[in-house]
């Protein structure tokens, strides 16, 4: 598998038609040519990426219904209530539970509660 695997990577970094389409794959291959292989070797990976696209879904059909925002400031403010929002639906949290402790947290002037996992907070 190993030797077979490298053959693979090998001829598509060196040996690709010299067409746009040709060298962009050898590009492709000479900076992520194992990564193509993961899902073979690796337990528990899958060959597509449909979890991540389906985790920010939501995001796209909002800003298709929204237009999108206007600021860097908007911008910035959406990126942080939909991680929000995609971390409490990982973890089964309630995101209005989750905001209310923050905005108390920030009025009594105490540190905001994590979205981290519980055996990775500091």
């Amino acid at each position: 598998m190993l030797l077979a695997r490298q053959q693979v990577v090998r001829v598509g970094r060196d040996e690709a038609p010299a067409t746009r389409h040709g060298q962009n794959m050898a590009k492709r291959f000479r900076e992520h040519g194992e990564a193509y292989f993961t899902f073979l070797t690796t337990p528990g990976v899958e060959p597509t990426n449909n979890l991540a696209e389906q985790a920010i879904r939501f995001v796209v059909i909002d800003r298709h219904i929204t237009q999108g925002t206007r600021s860097a400031g908007g911008r910035h403010w959406s990126e942080r209530i939909w991680t929000v929002i995609a971390t409490c639906a990982q973890q089964g949290q309630s995101v209005y539970s989750f905001l209310c402790q923050a905005i108390a947290a920030w009025f009594e002037n105490k540190p905001a509660p994590s979205l981290a996992p519980a055996g990775s907070r500091g």
